[in-house]
């Protein structure tokens, strides 16, 4: 999972993406900046509600009528502008040089069609196929993300495979035409356990094969764990803590990382071990807390962080951690 140089393929930068409601203003990402190499994974982490799915929709430009994105927001892909782009040459952009894998592949999959047909539809507009080496290609795609008798599985539809084989459909649809970057946003929530561990293993085997930059976005830390480069922690809008990895695991530095760390269930525990939930409830995104936006359910929380807003800050030896917390968690304390 090496970059291919320092050059980066995406760069963001003060992405906000709000939506106008009859109640307000609701700012669903508010100031989000991030880098990605070539050929690595970025983990996006937070609870439902902290912006993940509506940062990765900007990107692709996948966002309802209603939503606005501020003038402010840059996003660069492969040096081009996207901001800039006609919306004719960025759905250009989309299939070739950036894919996305839903939450749920019933809503991305069309029910009406074979699989077979959906699959081969992209190569054929993109990359000017006929329709039988479309159809071969097809079930080159099927066999390679694990779906079993790939000539037979082409010419069914939906409806006909198991939530796992569907899952499987919707990224081989997704790296038909080989992009430079994959977003996967939830792609095993509708998943059984058992499978959405080989739905994960599949999406980091396929991210290193075809040396892809991939977007992971996830409410759950143990699944960024081992299958990430570097991970964003994003809460109420904005990213949190941001690090390498192994880094992040090892020296947390912003509490909310460290609930979301504690709510994992392990297991090592002892049976009916209750799982420490995170206590409280997100803020309203019309009208967030002043200071801290987690300062309210903080057990760290003192009267500076209920006023003054946090930046977003490294320390002195670890530039590639940053963190958004006037007392951020110094985890050799925490172990003494």
């Amino acid at each position: 999972m090496e970059a291919d140089s320092a050059e980066p393929l995406l760069s963001v930068e003060d992405l906000s993406t709000h939506f106008q409601t009859p109640r307000g203003l609701v700012r669903a990402v508010d100031g989000v900046s991030f880098e990605l190499q070539r050929g690595r994974t970025l983990g996006v982490v937070g609870e439902s509600g902290s912006g993940k799915s509506v940062m990765a929709r900007t990107l692709l430009g996948l966002l309802p009528s209603v939503a606005r994105v501020s003038d402010e927001t840059q996003i660069w892909f492969d040096r081009q502008d996207l901001r800039q782009l006609s919306g004719a040459d960025f759905r250009k952009l989309l299939g070739p040089e950036i894919a996305m894998v839903f939450q749920d592949p019933l809503t991305s999959l069309n029910p009406v069609m074979t699989v077979g047909a959906q699959i081969g539809e992209s190569l054929v507009h993109h990359l000017g196929m006929r329709k039988s080496e479309a159809r071969n290609r097809a079930i080159e795609l099927l066999a390679s993300v694990g779906i079993p008798l790939p000539e037979q599985r082409v010419g069914v539809y939906p409806h006909q495979l198991s939530g796992g084989m569907r899952q499987r459909v919707a990224i081989a649809m997704a790296l038909a035409c080989e992009p430079k970057l994959l977003i996967a946003d939830e792609p095993t929530t509708a998943l059984d356990v058992t499978v959405q561990a080989e739905i994960l293993d599949l999406l980091q085997r396929q991210q290193q094969e075809r040396h892809m930059a991939m977007i992971l976005i996830t409410h759950d830390l143990g699944v960024v764990a081992g299958r990430t480069d570097d991970v964003a922690v994003m809460y109420a809008g904005k990213i949190v803590e941001r690090a390498p990895t192994k880094e992040l695991f090892d020296n947390m530095r912003m509490p909310y990382t460290e609930a979301l760390m504690n709510s994992i269930p392990r297991l090592d525990d002892p049976p009916h071990t209750v799982i420490q939930a995170v206590g409280g409830r997100p803020p309203d995104l019309i009208d967030p807390p002043r200071g801290c936006r987690f300062s309210p359910r903080c057990r760290y929380a003192v009267d500076r962080c209920r006023t003054d807003p946090p930046e977003l800050s490294a320390t002195p030896d670890r530039a590639d951690h940053v963190f958004s917390c006037w007392y951020p968690i110094d985890r050799s304390e925490v172990a003494a």
